[in-house]
This record gives C-alpha cells, structure tokens and sequence, in this order.
C-alpha cells in the first residue's frame, strides 16, 4: 500500500524527535506506527471498560468508586443516626451499579474515535507523555459519552425511591451555595463520575503499556511502543 506524503512528512518528523530523545522510530515503517498505535489504544480502554463493567466494577475499586458529594456528606450521617443506614448503602450501591452498566456502553464509541485519529493526534500521541491518549479520548469522546451513559444513569437510579430525595434536598442545598450546582441532580453527578473513572483506568492502562511495551496485545503495538523506551 502506498502512503501519502503527508503521512511520511509526519513519521518522518518522529523520527527526527525520536532520535533526539533517544528514541528508534526509524527502522517501524509508517504503517507500522499508525497500526500499532491504534492497537494499543484499542487494548488499553478496551481492558478498562471489561475492568469497570465487572460486577462492582466501580463500587470494589477505591480509585474509582462513586460516594455522596462531600457536600451531603453531613446528610448521609444524618440517615445512619435516624437508622436509614441501609437506605444510604442502597443509594451510594445504586450509583455504583449505574456507572458500571453505563460504562458498557464505551466500548463502540472509544474505537470509533481510534478508527477516525487524524495524522496530528497520531502525532501528538506517540510523542506525548504517559496519558497523551487519554486526554485524546477525553477529548474526543467525552460529550458522546455524556449523552450515552445519562439515561442509563437515569433508569437505574430511579428504581431507588432514595435517589429523588437526594435530588430534592441537593437541589435545596445548591440554592444556598452549599452544594455545587452540578452535583445537585444525582443523575448528572453519577454520569460525570463514571467518565472521570474510566479515563482514570484507560490512563493505568495506557501508562502500563509505555512502561511495558512486552505487555501490548499485539506485535506490532509491542514494536512501536518499545521504540518509544
């Protein structure tokens, strides 16, 4: 298959950088280094939505379990002195249970955004630090992603009768400046949190490839990233 010049023009430009840090980008041909880019990318976020869409994916991982908002913290201690500790483990369970079945829902959208990298993002992603791709995902996919994990947020909160409560009393708190306004609908929060905790895991995953390029799923990965050492 024949490359077009400006492909060449920019893995040419990677070499250059690449021998300047050290680097042996020039023996991968260019189809190689796009090939083996997209192999990692799809490897990394591809392991982190298995990781969270786990039973208690979210929920058993410290790093990326959803809480209350610290802001309703102070009502959460007010449910567990009252004995309405079961209904606020049932809340913060239910939260957890809706961000791992959201996460689901990544898989397609995080590939196609592999699938439609410019020449710059490769670019800037082989050169970049340990979580050049991930800021390109979050980039890329973070609104999509908004739109397709919110109503599945949405259906599985309100099967807890808890869930419209926290809403009402958020809502009544973020008048009075004691909530921020985008942790007063449990809906929104859930959603942003689920984000924040996948592309927390597609970074550990994409950090653990460039530190350990013999661990990538495919040669080829495995010959572009070990270039990049």
């Amino acid at each position: 298959m024949r490359t077009g010049p400006a492909i060449v023009g920019v893995f040419a430009w990677l070499v250059i950088c690449g021998r300047a840090l050290g680097l042996t980008l020039a023996d991968i041909s260019n189809q190689d280094a796009v090939q083996g880019l997209k192999d990692a990318l799809l490897q990394s976020s591809g392991k982190a939505v298995s990781q969270l869409s786990l039973p208690n994916g979210f929920l058993d991982n410290p790093k990326v379990k959803i809480p209350l908002p610290d802001s309703l913290k102070r009502a959460e201690s007010y449910l567990r002195m009252v004995g309405m500790g079961s209904e606020a483990d049932e809340l913060v369970a239910s939260m957890n249970r809706a961000a791992e079945m959201a996460v689901r829902e990544a898989t397609p959208l995080l590939a196609s955004s592999v699938k439609s990298m410019s020449i710059n993002d490769a670019k800037g992603i082989l050169a970049g630090g340990d979580d050049a791709a991930t800021r390109y995902f979050k980039r890329t996919t973070s609104t999509q992603l908004t739109q397709r994990f919110l109503p599945i947020v949405k259906q599985s909160t309100a099967k807890v009768e808890l869930a419209q409560q926290y809403n009402q009393l958020a809502g009544y708190a973020a008048r009075f400046g004691l909530v921020r306004k985008e942790d007063a609908n449990i809906d929104e929060y859930v959603t942003r949190k689920a984000l924040d905790g996948l592309y927390l895991v597609i970074a550990e995953q994409e950090r653990a490839i460039r530190r350990d390029p013999l661990g990538a799923a495919t040669n080829v990965a495995k010959k572009v990233f070990g270039a990049l050492r």
